[in-house]
C-alpha cells in the first residue's frame, strides 16, 4: 500500500478508432496525459512496418512477398503521450514513417494477414502492460485488437472537415486532392478482408465535425471518467 494514499483508479483500456483527419491522434494523446495514461498510436506501427518494407525494396505489389518478411523488423513503441517514441531494428522513425511514400502505401501493407496478426500481437502486449491503463487508437482496436476494452469510441467527422484538418496538418497541401485521398484510403480501409475499419456494436461514437479539439477532449475525457466511476 502507498503511504496513506488514495487507492489508485483501476487501469482502464481505451480503444479510440476511427478514419484520419477526425482528430484522433491529438485526443488520445491529450485524453491519456490528461488522466496518466500511457497511448499507443497503432497507426505508426503499420507505418512503421511500410517504411521497413520500402527500405528494404519488398516488392509491394506481392502480399506473398509481404507476409513472408512481416516477422522481421523490430518496432519498439513507446507509450509516453508526452513522447511518443517508435523504433525499427533500433533507428528512430517518427519523421521518415510521415512521408507521402509511406503514407501511400500503408494500406496495401496493413492488408496483408499475416503484417496484422504480427502487429496485433504487439499492441495486445503493450495494452497488457500498460501499469494504469492506456488510451490506443486505430482502425480495428475495438473490433479486433482489443475487444474487451473497458471504452470504446469512433471518432468520426465529414470528409470536407477531414480534408481540411490533414491539409492543414500536411503543409501546403491541396484540400480537394487531400479529401480524394482521405476517402480513397476509407475505402480500402473499410473494404479489406482482414480486420476493416469499423465501428465496434458498443461503441460511443462521437462526430467531430463541429467541435473544436478542446470539445473533443473533454468528451472524451469525461466518458472515461464516468467509466471508472461506474466500475
Amino acid at each position: 500500500m502507498e503511504n496513506g494514499a488514495a487507492p489508485t483508479a483501476k487501469p482502464v483500456i481505451v480503444a479510440i478508432d476511427g478514419p484520419s483527419g477526425t482528430g484522433k491522434s491529438s485526443t488520445s494523446k491529450a485524453v491519456a496525459a490528461q488522466l496518466g495514461l500511457s497511448y499507443l498510436d497503432t497507426g505508426a506501427q503499420y507505418r512503421a512496418i511500410t517504411w521497413w518494407m520500402v527500405t528494404n525494396g519488398i516488392d509491394l505489389e506481392d502480399p506473398t512477398a509481404i507476409a513472408a518478411v512481416a516477422g522481421k523488423p523490430e518496432i519498439v513503441s513507446g507509450t509516453d503521450p508526452a513522447a511518443p517514441t517508435i523504433t525499427v531494428d533500433g533507428v528512430d522513425v517518427s519523421g521518415p514513417i510521415r512521408t507521402q511514400e509511406v503514407t501511400s502505401k500503408v494500406s496495401a501493407v496493413s492488408a496483408v494477414p499475416e503484417v496484422r496478426t504480427r502487429i496485433t500481437e504487439l499492441q495486445r502486449s503493450l495494452a497488457a502492460a500498460a501499469e494504469h491503463g492506456i488510451v490506443v487508437e486505430g482502425r480495428d482496436i475495438g473490433t479486433t485488437v482489443l475487444p474487451d476494452a473497458d471504452l470504446k469510441i469512433f471518432l468520426t467527422a465529414s470528409p470536407e472537415a477531414r480534408a481540411a484538418r490533414r491539409s492543414g496538418e500536411l503543409k501546403g497541401a491541396d484540400v480537394h486532392a487531400t479529401r480524394e485521398a482521405l476517402i480513397k484510403r476509407d475505402a480500402a480501409d473499410s473494404s479489406r478482408k482482414t480486420s476493416p475499419l469499423a465501428k465496434a456494436d458498443d461503441a460511443v461514437e462521437v462526430d467531430t465535425t463541429e467541435l473544436t479539439l478542446a470539445q473533443v477532449i473533454e468528451c472524451v475525457v469525461t466518458l472515461v471518467e464516468e467509466k471508472r466511476a461506474g466500475k
